[in-house]
Order: structure tokens, then sequence, then C-alpha cells
């Protein structure tokens, strides 16, 4: 279940949001009703959302999330607030802001936001996890991006550096297009004649290095780019 700190100084829209929240959305929500008791619970417990209206006493929206930010840069903050001047807008989002919802709001408005925020969190990151992969499976090889190997059995191939970053950026994208373009700039930070050139060779290389397995082919795909296919 997920967790939701709230912070609204009006008691009864707080409990109506927090109520909402937990029956609707199926969150457990924690509701604040100023700015440093939000702080301090936020200290205290785990949460995987902010949502906190921008005109609280003692601390204020903006400066909370400006300390919530200090704390954890990458939690997910929603303002809300009866302010509509462009201004305080790009307010929000210049502090770090995910997203800002205006009063007067339905509440199943707010719900739809808080659903899209956290599906972009999560597809954001599997994104993260995945470019952060190291070790492959390519048919029967093995492939330490790492160490620069690939492992068939008791055989060991040192791959240079520009063929371990390209057979990497293959296997990212196993059974779709790599297209030339993505590679070079990715690898070489320029997509010029030499650097292709230079490209085809490590991409020959590699060729080799894979060709005990007849499963593993990487392919030319015309006007676009190469394929690792592995079946």
């Amino acid at each position: 279940m997920k967790k939701i700190l709230l912070a609204e100084d009006d008691p009864n829209l707080g409990m109506l949001l927090q109520d909402y929240l937990q029956l609707k959305g199926k969150f457990e929500v924690v509701l604040c009703q100023d700015g440093e008791e939000a702080l301090k619970t936020f200290n205290n417990q785990h949460f995987d959302m902010c949502i906190f209206d921008v005109m609280m006493p003692k601390k204020d929206g903006f400066t909370l999330g400006k300390d919530i930010r200090r704390i954890n840069s990458k939690i997910p903050i929603i303002y809300a607030t009866a302010k509509t001047m462009i201004e305080d807008k790009a307010e929000a989002y210049n502090l770090g802001g995910d997203d800002y919802i205006t009063k007067p709001f339905r509440i199943e408005e707010l719900l739809l936001r808080i659903n899209a925020l956290f599906k972009r969190v999560s597809d954001s990151d599997k994104t993260d996890a995945t470019e952060q992969q190291t070790k492959f499976e390519i048919g029967n090889y093995k492939f330490d991006y790492t160490s620069q190997l690939i492992i068939n059995a008791d055989v060991h191939q040192k791959l240079s550096t520009k063929e371990a970053e390209l057979l990497r950026l293959l296997c990212l994208k196993k059974n779709e297009v790599l297209t030339r373009e993505e590679a070079l700039i990715s690898i070489w930070h320029d997509d010029n004649y030499f650097n292709g050139r230079s490209m085809d060779v490590f991409l020959s290389k590699l060729r080799k290095y894979l060709k005990e397995d007849p499963k593993v082919e990487i392919i030319n795909v015309h006007g676009k780019g190469y394929k690792l296919l592995v079946s």
C-alpha cells in the first residue's frame, strides 16, 4: 500500500481528502495541519508521495517542499492551492514539484493525478533499472559489461571498451532495432562518417565473437540500424 503525506490546514477538507483517498485510492494517508508538523512527520516515517497545500500556517507549502527536497530529491510532490497566477505554478515546478492542482478541485481529479504520477514514477524506475543493467545472457553466451567479457563455457573473450558499450546497447534492445544514430551518439557522441565506419568494424568483431551459437545473430536493418536477434 502506497503511503501519502497530506498537509492541509483546512481540517474539513483534509479529513475529506484523507477518507476519500484511503477508501477509493486504497492509499494510507497521514494528515498534517501545518508545514512544521508535516516536516517532522516526514522525518519520522517513510512516504511514497506528498500533497501540500501552499497557504499553511507556521510553514507554507512551498517552503515545506523545499525542505523535503533537501531530504529526498525524488519523492513525488503535488501542490494544491487557491492561487491561480502563472508565477505560482512556475514556482511550484521550480521547487521540484511534480504536479499542481488549483482549488477548488474535484477529488476524483486529484486521484487521477495521483495515479498518473505513481505510474510515471514506476515507469521511470523500471527504465533506470534497465539502464543500469550490466550482466546479460545472449543465447549460450554470458556478457559482463563491467568486466568487458563474453563467456561461453570455458572460453572468455575480452572486449574493448567500445565493443562492450556497443554490445550492451544491442542487449538492452534485444530483438528490437538499435538505430545507427542512437549508437553513434551514445558511444562516440557524434554520428559522422568516420565514427560510422569505426562502428562497422566493431560490429564485425562482435559477430565473430558470437558466431558459435546459431541462435544468436546481429543483423543490419536497412535504413535504420541493427538488431541483436536471439531465438
